[in-house]
């Protein structure tokens, strides 16, 4: 089984910054959203959102402090399509920015039948392979992810994700004791790094600036949490 380590102060600081840049940049949002499984939730985190330079140029540092901090091995990244890939792209240079230079791929979501064709675009798979998303709800994602690295003959090493909901998964319209990223982790044995999860969202809306106009909302969320939370 693989276990995540605890967050150091750096790592708390660094989760902390971020729930604050996606706050502000209207990424993260408050009120009632329905998710996949079907749940009300007070709060939703659209990645999609991300949707200027300057705003992927921040994200992608993030993403890389907090994979160099996580001290994961890996030979290259992969983005699934279709959110994954302007991540994946954006990451790798920064990565190459902090002094890691590795190649990176993403895939199609049809095969192309003319030209080079496949559903690969990039460099080839090989070597222990960082996959990079966004948030992971239910593992599919992941786990279509998992099958075409493992297609190609490469290693589907570690995933790296913006924030992890910390709630239950569901199976087959059930609510189960793991999350998607319990799973991923324990299940599939791969180590998956993140920016910040929902405990660190919840620290921000009790404390500092937020506390005030945020008060609301952190009841709110932290009554999801109470309802559908995991434990990391």
């Amino acid at each position: 089984m693989v276990v995540s380590l605890p967050q150091s102060g750096a790592d708390a600081q660094l989760a902390q910054d971020f729930v604050e840049f996606a706050v502000d940049a209207g990424v993260l949002r408050f009120g009632q959203f329905t998710t996949k499984a079907g749940r009300i939730s007070p709060y939703f985190f659209n990645a999609g959102l991300f949707d200027d330079g300057a705003k992927m140029a921040r994200l992608s540092e993030f993403y890389a402090k907090a994979i160099l901090a996580s001290g994961v091995a890996f030979d290259m990244v992969f983005g699934p399509a279709y959110k994954g890939i302007p991540l994946a792209a954006t990451v790798a240079v920064e990565l190459a920015r902090q002094g890691k230079n590795v190649p990176f791929a993403y895939n199609r979501k049809e095969a192309k039948d003319h030209g080079e064709g496949g559903s690969l675009v990039g460099a080839p798979l090989k070597g222990r392979v960082l996959i990079i998303d966004d948030v992971m709800s239910a593992g599919t994602a992941a786990r279509e992810s998992i099958a075409l690295i493992q297609g190609a003959g490469a290693i589907p090493h570690a995933m790296a994700i913006a924030l992890d909901r910390q709630e239950k998964a569901t199976e087959n319209g059930k609510d189960v004791a793991h999350s998607a990223v319990q799973y991923v982790r324990d299940q599939l044995g791969m180590q998956v790094c993140t920016i910040a999860k929902l405990e660190d969202l919840l620290a921000f809306l009790a404390q500092g600036a937020a506390a005030d106009s945020m008060r609301e909302h952190h009841s709110q969320v932290l009554a999801y949490r109470e309802r559908y939370g995991v434990g990391n």
